[in-house]
């Protein structure tokens, strides 16, 4: 049967305090023991249902955890307060002095810098490599090698992994596979393609309304238990925690995911036909030309389709600049970096979200002055709203009159 990761979400059933249809929002930063024992005990780990400060975990937090776990079909999930807050202590968790990473040579930008700026002050090394390419992947582990990291769609090339793949790879080195799922929440579950440790940025699709910075990592329950240790782990030590009553919100917004990323890929998926059309460079996982077009179809979950995001080529930076300028102007959207708004927001990777990364190495890697990165909005009209961007595109000569008359 095929996997409905909405399904696992909608079937959970949370009442609040006093009967409400959503749970109670624990707001405590400590929380009160009738026995010295109990505390100590909750200290240790060993009484459930018990709370003793809520950087340790609260209920809030732990709702919201359970649901993004029923999402990725993993035992269990940490919510953090932030992506970063979700990447960086996985990483820390699972390498040491002497490790190493292959990673994906497209990732987030705050990824790469991470990994390529701050992780050597732990003597962690990285490898980046063409994660499409298996045989390059596999080539570039060494006995000390200890993760194979990459994100299913990649920011902003929206380069997709072959999961499957990188999974048996990962067992046959005995490594341990972590998946940032940031841009294909629903659409792709990495573990059920193999994936050992799941993460989101929350800030994105998943809560939706740009009003939350936040993140999750989903995986087994021995692993979480390991981030959460008192004594040694990474989540519980590097202190990023969520705040309950953003832990609440972004539950709350969860519920409408499914039919969100149902509009948001419709919507892109439209656009992208039609750019193509109009000879514009144009990248999107849902169209044939792009190279992993099958492979992303062999991974999806039904109905969800391939996602909101997609980029256009348009030359060069000042003509990016002039049409996201223009496109703001028109309200088609706004000039800012992040995705998974109800609104469409554009961007510039190379000199934004990606900057982090060296222009050598952006060129190497096909990034270019001119990529505009688009996390198309939820618009009850795309025609008409494809219609007022390719007419910014005629007014600045990025398309020409007779090109655009198809419809």
């Amino acid at each position: 049967m095929a996997f409905k990761p909405a399904n696992n979400i909608q079937d959970l059933q949370y009442f609040g305090e006093f009967g409400g249809v959503n749970p109670s929002i624990s707001d405590s930063s400590t929380y009160t023991f009738l026995s010295a024992k109990t505390m100590f005990d909750t200290f240790e780990g060993n009484a459930d249902g018990c709370y003793l400060y809520s950087r340790h975990s609260s209920p809030s937090n732990l709702y919201l955890g359970e649901a993004l776990a029923a999402m990725e079909d993993t035992e269990t999930a940490n919510v953090s307060a932030s992506g970063m807050g979700a990447i960086t202590p996985v990483i820390m968790q699972l390498c040491g002095a002497g490790d190493h990473i292959v990673s994906s040579r497209t990732i987030y930008g705050g990824t790469y810098a991470f990994l390529k700026n701050f992780t050597p002050r732990f003597h962690i090394e990285t490898s980046f490599v063409d994660i499409t390419n298996l045989e390059m992947v596999e080539a570039a582990i060494t006995e000390n090698t200890k993760v194979l990291y990459c994100e299913s769609v990649s920011n902003p090339l929206l380069e997709v992994a072959d999961i499957k793949g990188l999974a048996e790879i990962a067992k046959r080195h005995n490594l341990k596979l972590v998946v940032d799922n940031t841009f294909s929440p629903l659409s792709i579950s990495p573990a059920k393609l193999g994936a050992d440790v799941v993460i989101h940025s929350l800030t994105k699709f998943i809560n939706g309304s740009s009003d939350t910075v936040g993140g999750v990592v989903c995986g087994t329950q021995e692993f979480i238990n390991d981030l959460r240790n008192v004594n040694d782990g990474a989540s519980m030590l590097l202190g990023s925690t969520m705040d309950s009553l953003r832990a609440a919100s972004v539950l709350k917004n969860l519920r409408t995911l499914h039919i969100r990323m149902q509009q948001h890929s419709f919507n892109a998926q439209f656009l992208a036909e039609k750019f193509e059309h109009d000879g514009l460079k144009t990248v999107y996982p849902g169209l044939q030309s792009h190279p992993s077009h099958e492979l992303f179809k062999s991974m999806m979950n039904d109905k969800y389709g391939f996602g909101g995001m997609l980029t256009i080529d348009v030359g060069s930076l000042e003509k990016a600049n002039e049409l996201m300028e223009l496109m703001q102007d028109k309200n088609l959207g706004y000039l800012a970096v992040s995705l998974g708004f109800y609104k469409t927001l554009f961007s510039a990777p190379g000199s934004s979200t990606s900057s982090e990364i060296p222009e050598e190495e952006q060129q190497e890697m096909g990034l270019s002055d001119g990529l505009i990165r688009f996390s198309i909005g939820l618009d009850a009209d795309i025609e008409r709203t494809y219609h007022m961007m390719r007419d910014c595109m005629e007014a600045l000569d990025i398309l020409s009159p007779k090109a655009s008359t198809s419809v």
